[in-house]
């Protein structure tokens, strides 16, 4: 039988060990506190979906598996890593930058743990549907050939779909950018802006990350793709988007103190990877308006007027170039 393990208890990590069991697998689910497991045999931040027999929740992180979904968040993600004891590829759920370093989850691993095969999964997937069955896509990308097929097949199943890729730069930025795209959509809908001007800021916003993708090394066709567009669509418009309902809050006048804490110690990942994206991008010479304006917002630079109005003089031109 297959063994798949999860490192992380939160929503997003309960709800692919879910799947996990539903893909076959015997699954370890590593969380800080075990014992946190409720009467009904489910863990708190998923409190309804009680886990089945083929799931183990422990704290150990020796991890005897075919694969291991690494579930943690950025800030806590090198840490975790260096206690790991396996020999399994390491499959990273998290999205965003490091804001220091400018590292993505790929380098982060490689620098940490040079010893362990590394992929990443992203796409357009809220947790508590995953954890509730419904039909959901996603992309495994690996540099290595063959590796993400593999790693596909161990997890995915017909109701979660899972394609291949080997374009990692192209599917990290996809993950991280969409989070601050989002911050982006929901102010501009908050600040009663209208539909047009969310659908016009999306798409410029999808320009900015291919531009910047092709940068990095990846290539612009992954932004059509799940980790692009599939992954922005989903986080620019759901409303169980933490990213969306902190750009809504805002645009309604909420500060990003009182936003943030409305979040119920859920993550709002384009806060910090905003700033790290925008150095990014002028470290490659890329012109990333939107994600500048969302970086000069969250870090108190300016306010919501004056970054729109900026958006909205912005000279017009060919629309391949801008």
């Amino acid at each position: 039988m297959k063994r798949i393990a999860v490192i992380g208890a939160g929503s997003w990590g309960i709800a692919l060990a879910l799947q996990a069991a539903r893909a076959g697998a015997m699954v370890q689910l590593w969380a800080r506190n075990p014992a946190a497991r409720l009467p009904n045999g489910a863990m708190p931040r998923l409190a309804d979906h009680p886990l089945p027999e083929s799931i183990t929740v422990t704290d150990s992180l020796v991890m005897d598996a075919d694969m291991v979904l690494s579930v943690v968040p950025m800030k806590y993600f090198a840490s975790v890593l260096k206690d790991v004891r396996t020999s399994a590829p390491v499959v990273l759920c998290c999205k965003g930058v490091e804001p220091d370093s400018l590292r993505f989850p790929l380098d982060i691993l490689h620098d940490t743990r040079p010893d362990l095969n590394g992929a990443i999964l992203s796409g357009p997937n809220f947790a508590h549907e995953v954890a509730d069955g419904l039909p959901a896509a996603a992309v495994i990308a690996a540099a290595q050939a063959g590796l993400a097929r593999s790693l596909a097949d161990l997890l995915g199943t017909p109701r979660f779909r899972l394609y291949d890729s080997i374009d990692t730069a192209g599917v990290q930025l996809g993950g991280a950018a969409k989070n601050v795209i989002a911050i982006a959509a929901g102010a501009t809908i908050g600040a009663g802006l209208g539909e047009n001007a969310r659908a016009a800021l999306v798409t410029r916003g999808l320009a900015e990350i291919s531009r910047l993708a092709e940068a990095l090394g990846g290539q612009a066709v992954t932004m059509a793709g799940l980790a692009g567009v599939g992954d922005l669509l989903l986080t620019c418009t759901g409303g169980s988007s933490r990213n969306y309902r902190v750009g809504l809050a805002l645009g309604q006048g909420s500060t990003l103190q009182q936003t943030s804490e409305t979040l119920g110690g859920g993550v709002a990942e384009g806060i910090a990877t905003a700033g790290a994206l925008a150095a990014l991008a002028r470290r490659k010479g890329v012109s990333v308006p939107v994600i500048d304006a969302v970086t000069d917002l969250v870090e108190g630079r300016a306010d919501l007027e004056t970054v729109m109005n900026c958006l909205l003089m912005r000279p017009a031109g060919p629309e391949a170039h801008f």
